[in-house]
């Protein structure tokens, strides 16, 4: 399959370069994100698909699994191809399949940075998020301690995810923040003030369920319409639009089939007029 990535140009989070359409990697676990895959080899031959097909930022989180993610990804691509950015996330504790917490005590996370560290096999993380601001513990402790593992050398940069512009710009007097990662699609644009502000201020913006689904690619939809006018799929249409709507968007579609994913980074080479755009709003 041609995909050619550069067409989707590039962002430098935390002194790399990337090509902005990358892979979540939440999808490799199993059902619900919890346990190991139902085919594990699978998962090893789809991690390895990803960066032969150019991808150079991979993002997953410690709770995909719990672990599970981080563990398939250093099994399968360790030693890491160089070039290649992996994102990461602490302070979301699951309990259970479907039981997320908030949890940001600085001895936690701490040790959490250096499981990750572990499980990944890196001197360094690229990017590290904090994957919930917990509203039990300030947050200036939160991102204070994470700026205290950047400048002990252990993560290059540090994100967030879920956040307002309000709590964006709370983080940003304690440490300098790369990357955000709300959810963001074609049906769901509750975060584009935020969008706004990271564009502003040159800051990554990374969207996760980044594929719009459901009614929004029914029949006679504007996103059926487009993709058949441009022979395209309607995810290949949804991604191209992410990145044609800011220079700042990465999205990371993630998925646990490998024809999925070549189908999503073909939507690398899917260009949409300013008609077809203003189609989809």
């Amino acid at each position: 399959m041609s995909i050619s990535l550069p067409s989707t140009g590039t962002l430098t989070i935390g002194g790399k370069t990337v090509h902005r359409l990358g892979f979540g990697a939440m999808s490799i676990t199993g059902p619900g994100v919890w346990g190991p895959p139902s085919d594990h080899d699978g998962a090893l031959r789809l991690l390895r698909r990803v960066v032969e097909l150019g991808v150079n930022l991979i993002d997953t989180a410690d709770s995909y699994g719990p672990y599970v993610s981080e563990e398939l990804i250093r099994e399968a691509l360790h030693p890491y191809p160089e070039g290649l950015l992996i994102a990461t996330k602490v302070g979301f504790v699951r309990t259970g399949p479907s039981q997320w917490h908030a949890v940001g005590r600085p001895e936690y996370l701490r040790q959490e940075v250096e499981m990750s560290l572990r499980r990944l096999g890196l001197d360094r993380i690229d990017l590290l998020q904090l994957h919930r601001i917990d509203p039990q513990v300030p947050l200036e402790d939160q991102l204070g301690e994470l700026k205290a593992l950047r400048d002990e050398g252990k993560i290059a940069a540090v994100g967030l995810s879920e956040v307002s512009v309000d709590e964006l710009e709370r983080a940003r007097r304690v440490v300098e923040i790369a990357g955000v990662q709300n959810r963001y699609n074609l049906s769901n644009r509750s975060s584009e003030g935020v969008l706004e502000h990271c564009a502003e201020q040159g800051i990554a913006f990374i969207p996760y369920s980044p594929i719009a689904k459901g009614s929004l690619a029914a029949p006679g939809s504007p996103v059926e319409h487009v993709a058949k006018a441009v022979g395209a799929t309607p995810a290949q249409v949804s991604l191209a639009w992410l990145l044609a709507h800011s220079p700042v968007m990465a999205p990371i579609p993630g998925t646990s089939s490998i024809a999925h994913l070549e189908e999503n980074l073909g939507a690398s080479t899917v260009s949409l007029t300013a008609e077809q755009l203003a189609e989809l709003g």
